[in-house]
């Protein structure tokens, strides 16, 4: 299995905030060396690898995670709770989960 994560660089040329969040989860949960490839989607550079990606992928957000298995169709996961549990195959503790939900609805907030 081969598995990519596609980083974004946002227009202005700075990193994107939740591709170097969910970097640090990796690094933290002690699962950083099971990605095997970063890979760049630079909005300043349309031909970049990741943005070329995210256009066969037709994926509008970052990070997302590529896994690749010998023969069989590339699965792309936009949603890093599942990519840890699917691929990974561990969970996120109750304080991750919660704020990847607060993270993925900008209508919700803390209270």
């Amino acid at each position: 299995m081969q598995i990519s994560m596609v980083k974004k660089i946002k227009a202005d040329g700075s990193p994107c905030r939740k591709c170097q969040e969910v970097g640090e989860r990796l690094k933290s949960a002690g699962l950083e060396d099971r990605i095997n490839r970063v890979i760049i989607a630079d909005e300043r550079e349309p031909d970049s690898e990741g943005m070329q990606l995210a256009v066969q992928y037709q994926i509008d957000r970052a990070p997302f995670f590529l896994v690749e298995e010998e023969g069989q169709e590339p699965r792309i996961y936009t949603v890093y709770m599942r990519f840890l549990k699917e691929v990974l195959q561990t969970e996120a503790s109750e304080e991750e989960q919660l704020k990847d939900i607060l993270d993925s609805s900008p209508d919700l907030d803390y209270i």
